[in-house]
């Protein structure tokens, strides 16, 4: 007779404890049946979100420093085979814009420094040594630009580079 009024859910004290071959109401709430793919599907989204977030940051921060490095091997290149330091300047800033712009990153925010290591002359003198930097600041990836958060959502990024002026270079010679 308990089986019967179990089946029902009732018994002669109101709704049953027991049902389905003698397993309690309590014990089937406490079971983890049927709970794994619920907790894969949030232990994933919770450890995936974030690795994913930080594939994207890296690529753009990669993308990035090659294409500074890129820009100050160009502009060191062209500078030491310019004609004139006026010209030099130019073709170098140009370099600058031209592999930035490259990378689809905004030329108008690097900065460009040209140092020369020269005896006497000026930068454009044979065997001087001229040294191009590129600075230039990466914006992190889905970063809003609400409150300002531009400046300290990115990452400086600087490259250096170092060429030599021929040896049979000469003052108003194009290359």
């Amino acid at each position: 007779m308990a089986r019967t009024l179990c089946a029902r859910g009732l018994s002669n004290r109101g709704f049953s404890n027991r049902c389905l071959g003698g397993r309690t109401l309590v014990h089937r709430l406490r079971s983890d049946r049927g709970s794994a793919s619920l907790e894969f599907i949030t232990a994933g989204l919770i450890l995936l979100v974030p690795l994913v977030y930080l594939v994207l940051a890296m690529s753009v921060l990669q993308g990035g420093a090659l294409a500074v490095e890129g820009a100050a091997r160009q502009a060191a290149r062209v500078y030491v085979r310019a004609p004139s330091a006026a010209v030099a300047a130019e073709r170098a800033q140009r370099a600058v814009d031209f592999a930035l712009a490259d990378y689809g990153l905004p030329a108008g925010d690097a900065q460009v420094t040209i140092d020369c290591a020269a005896a006497r002359g000026g930068c454009l003198t044979r065997r001087a040594v001229v040294t191009v930097t590129v600075r230039l600041r990466v914006s992190l990836p889905l970063v809003p630009d609400v409150l300002g958060l531009t400046g300290t959502a990115s990452v400086p990024l600087q490259s250096s580079s170092t060429q030599t002026v021929s040896r049979f270079w000469q003052a108003g010679a194009a290359p």
